[in-house]
């Protein structure tokens, strides 16, 4: 239990330590190609093209909810979408270009639903495989009528 606790860890700490490594790459090689002040200009473009973008999405996504109710449904999946269009946002604010790539793919529809399979095919209990396990039983308790007190 605790080796796995410790893998997670470290699978953590390489997360952030990694992501940030990667997007000064890309920063430093795009920079190069297109110049500085390009690079500047291009991540705040796509800061605000992915924030008006979620912004429609989660919209659409609010608007799916409610007629899900109106129709008596739970609306799991519009609550889902929700939650990645928020993410893909805070992905699309943090200045980069592999957070940006991974917000505007979460705010695509047909990614974003990809990424929602994927994701919760992992978290998905087993499923029993309808094999019936026969049994008896015995009821242990007693009724104030089966008991005679003198």
């Amino acid at each position: 239990m605790q080796t796995q606790i410790i893998r997670q860890m470290n699978a953590v700490i390489l997360f952030i330590i990694g992501i940030p490594l990667i997007e000064i790459y890309l920063m430093i090689k795009i920079g190069s190609v297109i110049g500085a002040l390009n690079t500047i200009f291009l991540i705040f473009f796509t800061a605000v093209t992915g924030i008006y973008f979620a912004k429609l999405e989660g919209l659409n996504a609010i608007r799916s909810g409610f007629g899900q109710l109106v129709k008596n449904e739970i609306p799991i999946y519009e609550i889902i979408s929700g939650a990645a269009l928020a993410f893909a946002a805070l992905l699309l604010i943090i200045p980069g270009f592999l957070t940006d790539l991974i917000g505007f793919l979460l705010i695509v529809p047909v990614t974003r639903k990809i990424f929602i399979k994927i994701i919760s095919s992992k978290f998905n209990k087993k499923k029993i495989n309808g094999d019936v396990i026969e049994g008896d039983f015995e009821d242990t308790t007693q009724n104030n009528s089966d008991r005679k007190d003198n």
